[in-house]
């Protein structure tokens, strides 16, 4: 026999075999069939493997010997240590880390999808429909999530509000975060329950009323509803000041602190440091989350004591401005200093007519 006629009374011999064995298998019932599936698997690939590739004459004669050449070869295959769990876990992985960054890329993309802060109308006349309806839909995404973040934070008369704030920020980001809570205490500022602080905020936000053709706002579709009141104050009044220690200190804000400090470590008595040889008064906890050094330097500027020093303390959260006990506490405040790379970028005065250069002409 030619090797092709070897081949081809092999595969007819195996075909014949994987026929009675399917015939076998489908007069099994259910469990036993699904029990034999990955083996009916790997005997119909192994028909495919003998299909593509021919065998010298020597091992097709070698396998026409076997009454079950079929069984045989897949014994002889369960043998062998394959790389097939491990690439089933690495295509499990893949997957897994496929979708991980699908997610992460959609969430990048909505939390970097800029508030659009005009109606419905004024899009339509400017050609924004398109930024208008993406806006829309993901601040009534971003409502849905203060109500769920709330509800999820909530238990035992408890609002985790930090983690409930995470949550919404790392999904939306704070300015689309703030528009939604801004517009939600807008429609609600009748209700008693909402502070008058963040009332006041709220409406200092110029949020556009959006009538369709049948008269109704649809800034009502993002208005958080299903939270208490009271907790979504709450989630407002911290989401606020979240977001304020994000934001780097105004020049103002400095000096605040400054009179603080100034006026604390003025007003005691006596030295009140734990071992009463120094004045000390504390540096606010939001004021260093969100000065950077040069913030740092400016408030020490103003504070005009000469043995004024920033510390920790032993045993002392925080941190603290020094003077020595025996230091002249009366001494006003120095005004800041503005830095010479502001003088530098401030644009020259006009030149007024009056301080014109002399003309040189000598008749006048």
């Amino acid at each position: 026999m030619s090797n092709e006629e070897l081949n081809n009374a092999l595969y007819a011999k195996m075909q014949e075999e994987q026929d009675a064995y399917r015939g076998w298998l489908l007069s099994q019932p259910p469990e036993e069939i699904l029990r034999h599936t990955y083996e009916y698997t790997v005997r119909k690939d192994i028909m495919v493997a003998l299909e593509n590739n021919n065998l010298s004459d020597e091992q097709a004669s070698a396998l026409l010997k076997s009454e079950t050449p079929l069984a045989d070869v897949y014994k002889e295959f369960c043998k062998i240590e394959t790389g097939y769990m491990d690439t089933l876990r690495d295509t499990l992985e893949g997957r897994a880390d496929a979708v991980i960054q699908r997610e992460q890329e959609s969430r990048k993309a909505l939390r970097n999808l800029p508030v659009y802060r005009n109606s419905g109308s004024y899009a339509r006349e400017n050609n924004e429909l398109e930024q208008y309806r993406e806006s829309r839909k993901a601040n009534i995404a971003c409502k849905d999530a203060i109500d769920q973040a709330i509800s999820e934070n909530y238990g035992d008369n408890r609002l985790n509000v930090n983690t409930a704030i995470k949550q919404v920020v790392d999904a939306f980001g704070y300015d689309r975060m703030l528009w939604v809570l801004a517009n939600t205490i807008q429609h609600k500022e009748w209700d008693g329950r909402f502070s008058t602080a963040n009332k006041r905020w709220a409406a200092s936000q110029p949020i556009p009323r959006d009538v369709d053709g049948f008269g109704s706002d649809r800034t009502v579709y993002f208005v958080v509803d299903r939270a208490h009141p009271g907790l979504v104050d709450m989630f407002s009044t911290y989401a606020r000041k979240e977001y304020l220690l994000t934001q780097p200190l105004a020049m103002s804000e400095i000096v605040d602190e400054a009179k603080r400090i100034h006026a604390k470590l003025q007003g005691e008595q006596a030295p009140n440091s734990p071992n009463k040889t120094h004045f000390m008064a504390e540096i606010s906890p939001d004021f260093l989350k969100r000065a950077g050094t040069k913030d740092m330097k400016t408030l020490q500027g103003m504070l005009p004591f000469k043995s004024l020093a920033f510390t920790t303390m032993k045993d002392r959260k925080g941190v603290f401005a020094v003077i020595a006990g025996d230091e002249k506490r009366s001494k006003k405040l120095r005004e800041p200093r503005e830095s010479v790379l502001a003088k530098l970028q401030q644009p020259p005065p006009a030149t007024s007519p009056n301080n014109s250069a002399k003309s040189r002409n000598p008749e006048r």
